[in-house]
């Protein structure tokens, strides 16, 4: 009976550890989109936050407006938010992963319209990143390709 007993319990550590190995090896094998990302227009910051991923604006390749000020978010809908500064702006939110290398559930704002799109993301190999904002289905909505920073 005793040998019974201790060969159970050699079963279910043996499962534990297998379980927490597979788990450390999938966690390493997982592209991160974390860091910094660039298009054409500006340089972004992709970082985790309360179990999600965000996105920042950190420089932009025009930072002032034609009057010579920092550019502002002047089309947003909320008249409050006129004076807020591009730089630094938070505008991709609440992402989470849809699968390896695929996050989705977010949101962007786009400050040169005032909207704001569900969005997904797919990472292509370790330095692209394709950003798919839409409105109601990802079919109608438009990609864009950033490249890492870093």
């Amino acid at each position: 009976m005793f040998y019974g007993q201790h060969t159970s319990v050699f079963r279910v550590l043996f499962c534990v550890v297998l379980f927490v190995a597979t788990e450390r090896i999938l966690a390493a094998d997982s592209p991160s989109v974390t860091g910094l990302w660039k298009n054409e227009d500006a340089s972004f910051e992709v970082y985790e936050e309360n179990g999600k991923l965000n996105a920042k604006i950190v420089s932009l390749r025009e930072p002032l407006a034609p009057d010579g000020r920092q550019k502002t978010d002047i089309h947003n809908p909320d008249a409050g938010k006129h004076s807020r500064p591009i730089l630094g702006m938070v505008f991709m939110t609440g992402f989470t992963s849809t699968g390896s290398g695929k996050w989705g559930n977010g949101t962007i704002y786009d400050p040169k319209s005032g909207n704001t799109y569900s969005c997904n993301m797919e990472l292509q190999g370790t330095d692209t990143l394709k950003v798919r904002g839409y409105i109601g289905v990802s079919l109608i909505g438009r990609t864009e390709t950033w490249k890492r920073a870093n």
